[in-house]
C-alpha cells in the first residue's frame, strides 16, 4: 500500500463538514480507501482495505464505535 498512486485521488468531504477544514476527507481508490486530514492535506493519508473501511463505517454506523470523551 506503501505505493499507492495518490496523484488522481478525488478526496470528498463530508456533507455535515462545518466548511472550517476540522474534518476527514476520503477517497475511494481501485482496491483501497484513503483517509486524510483536511487541516493537514500535506501528510501521508492512512490507506485502509475496502473492508477494513467498510467495517469501520458500519461500526460508526451501528454505534459500536463511539466517540470518547475524557472524565476528568
Amino acid at each position: 500500500m506503501c505505493g499507492t498512486d495518490l496523484t488522481h485521488a478525488r478526496w470528498r468531504k463530508s456533507s455535515y463538514s462545518g466548511g472550517a477544514n476540522d474534518c476527514v476527507e476520503v477517497a475511494e481508490l481501485a482496491e483501497h480507501a484513503a483517509v486524510r486530514d483536511s487541516k493537514d492535506i500535506g501528510r501521508r493519508p492512512l490507506l485502509f482495505s475496502k473492508v477494513a473501511m467498510r467495517a469501520l463505517v458500519d461500526g460508526i454506523g451501528c454505534g459500536y464505535i463511539d466517540e470518547c470523551c475524557d472524565s476528568e
